[in-house]
């Protein structure tokens, strides 16, 4: 049985204001730490004094004791970003904790509880690059992904695995994220990105999803080629493999001996149709022998970017995803939150809701 939310509120920031329990207990007038620790494992209740008290004390609002909408203490979050500052990620992760929160309070009120079991893959700290493709190829096919993995690789992560993804609206410096919290995961991609860094950093998230025990994440990761640690490497490898596995790959024939001409022109192409970046294309290839790796460098960055639509970009998907969508529809008709609390919560007007409704498909709510 989960402890209360204020328990796991008063422990989470007793741990981020540094205190002991027995420091705690001495702030807050209680005669020893036991009376700490059994509000914290739910075996006694706070009184509303003492939790008026607390919050003066602690220095936090009561909001941050009873918000059930606010994620604290139990997620944690590791971001894919480059040269992100600390006041940046902070501001991502209050906004993202609290719908991914939202989400994991309000599915199964609506019967739509999150999977119970997570998956996970064979890989560890003393994995190889080549374990990791292999894995990603394994994905594929286990999955069923397809000709094109990169068009079904969120309705999988979604329905089969019941990871929570959201589309998200994200500083410049930030691509995506993965977020575990006891009952959920969740995978957060800015949607500004061109489509083929938008499914290379779904698939790199995914990696982070199922390897989070045996290989956790850090919290800051580098998206820059310099400076990646050997997870990132990893989950590189695993990305790559899993949007373009031998057998999406097979039927574009040979790549070797082309003229540098043809080959930029094709690796754009097949970029295009599989729906992943030309750059993340060639070094593919390299990696199965199918291009030689001196022929892949020697390729000018200029010519394959923006999977060589250069200057141009299609319209960026809608915000979050229809699953939370729904279940935000779902809440506000059966009454477990107001119209306008939702609209708060996603920091959106009553009528761009509404519009958020229609982008997914999604029938609005009576209210709307």
């Amino acid at each position: 049985m989960p402890k209360p939310l204020i328990a796991t509120r008063i422990k989470a920031l007793r741990e981020k204001r540094g205190l002991s329990q027995d420091g705690l207990a001495r702030l807050l007038g209680f005669k020893d730490r036991q009376t700490v620790s059994a509000i914290e494992t739910g075996a006694r209740r706070v009184t509303a004094d003492e939790l008026v008290l607390a919050a003066a004390r602690m220095e936090a609002s009561l909001e941050y004791f009873t918000d059930p909408f606010q994620l604290v203490g139990d997620g944690r979050f590791s971001w894919r970003q480059t040269g992100a500052d600390a006041e940046t990620l902070s501001e991502c992760e209050r906004k993202a904790g609290r719908w991914i929160f939202a989400f994991r309070s309000l599915a199964p009120l609506v019967g739509r509880a999150p999977c119970l079991m997570r998956r996970t893959l064979r890989i560890n700290a003393q994995s190889w690059p080549v374990d990791a493709m292999l894995a990603g190829e394994h994905f594929a096919a286990d999955y069923r992904l397809g000709a094109v993995p990169a068009v079904r690789l969120a309705e999988v992560m979604q329905q089969e695995l019941g990871i929570l993804v959201l589309m998200v609206d994200a500083d410049r410096s930030i691509s995506g994220a993965a977020c575990r919290l006891p009952e959920l995961d969740a995978v957060l991609i800015s949607r500004s990105e061109v489509p083929g860094r938008r499914h290379f950093d779904l698939a790199h998230e995914l990696f982070h999803i199922l390897t989070w025990d045996a290989l956790p994440p850090k919290h800051r990761e580098e998206a820059s080629a310099s400076g990646k640690s050997h997870a990132e490497r990893l989950a590189d490898n695993f990305a790559s493999s899993v949007l373009m596995p031998p057998v999406a790959l097979e039927r574009f024939g040979e790549w070797k001996g082309l003229t540098k001409e043809v080959l930029i022109a094709r690796l754009n192409d097949v970029a295009d149709e599989l729906q992943v970046t030309s750059s993340a294309l060639r070094w593919r290839l390299a990696a199965l022998r199918k291009l030689e790796r001196n022929v892949a460098r020697s390729l000018s960055e200029r010519n394959l970017r923006n999977n060589g639509s250069i200057g141009s970009r299609s319209p960026p998907p809608a915000l979050f995803s229809k699953p939370f969508v729904e279940v935000l529809g779902l809440a506000i008709e059966q009454g477990h939150i107001s119209l306008r609390r939702a609209a708060r919560l996603i920091e959106m007007s009553i009528e761009d809701l509404g519009d958020l409704f229609a982008a997914h498909g999604v029938a609005r709510p009576v209210e709307l």
